[in-house]
């Protein structure tokens, strides 16, 4: 991981919030690897240990593969703490499991040892059970409200991220910090329920930052970060941290209807 940042073109949105604009998804990647690995460093330091929130999907996906092919002793692992920001109700061998993606593609090839990885049991008959004992795991290891030093956040094409979704109960949530969300969207092939961080628990981090690449992810994303506030119907905007720093890379692609282009 080296300074991969080449490309890289920092904007202020109307929100407030930082953009940062890449030709491609591997100039994001590797930008994204040297942001997040600045971050964990600096935990470590000031804190002696890093929680991350990691999330699902084809992005992080290939920044969890640069942390994996730069090897162990590139970050103070034995520090880092993983958590997850959701997760879909299924086995942790099940190809939709966000958990065996980061597994696979991050956990397995590091090594990383299995008191430092805390997954969701979304598996589990009882959702809202679940949804509580991973919200006292949290409690009991970050505090009330749990505080990440960073966060690691997708958007899908409708506006969601993580499970919380257009339109779904997840979106109202003020006092608990994990829930399952009942979801109805194409993007889950009809009404599914999943297990999500909600928005008062995200926006306690200390860092968030938002990895946004694709066509598909265009037309949302203007209306997030351009658009009228309707986080209902684009939930991605109930993203604010208090306290931290709200950063987004996004891709030429993803960054098409936002003024000024890609």
């Amino acid at each position: 991981m080296t300074a991969g940042s080449e490309g890289a073109a920092g904007t202020t949105g109307a929100t407030g919030a930082e953009i940062r604009r890449f030709d491609d998804l591997d100039a994001l990647s590797a930008a994204a690897a040297d942001e997040v690995a600045t971050l964990i460093r600096a935990a470590v330091v000031d804190r002696g240990t890093c929680s991350v929130a990691l999330s699902g999907g084809s992005t992080p996906q290939r920044l969890f593969r640069l942390f994996a092919e730069a090897g162990r002793e590139a970050l103070p692992w034995e520090h880092v703490d993983l958590w997850w920001g959701d997760e879909r109700t299924v086995p942790p061998d099940h190809a939709d499991s966000n958990y065996r993606m980061a597994r696979e593609a991050l956990i397995d090839p590091l090594g990383l040892a299995a008191s430092h990885v805390h997954r969701i049991a979304a598996e589990l008959a009882d959702h809202d059970a679940c949804a509580r004992t991973y919200s006292r795991e949290l409690v009991t290891a970050l505090g009330s409200p749990p505080i990440f030093d960073v966060v690691l956040l997708g958007m899908g094409p409708d506006g969601h991220t993580a499970s919380l979704f257009p339109g779904s109960p997840a979106l109202d949530e003020t006092s608990r910090w994990v829930v399952a969300n009942l979801v109805t969207s194409p993007l889950v092939k009809g009404t599914a329920t999943r297990i999500t961080l909600t928005a008062p628990a995200l926006n306690a981090a200390r860092h968030i930052r938002f990895l946004v690449a694709g066509a598909d992810k265009a037309a949302a994303l203007a209306q997030v970060l351009e658009g009228d506030h309707d986080p209902g119907r684009y939930p991605s905007q109930l993203i604010a941290p208090h306290d931290g720093d709200l950063v987004w890379f996004v891709d030429g692609a993803a960054a098409a209807k936002l003024r000024g282009g890609a």
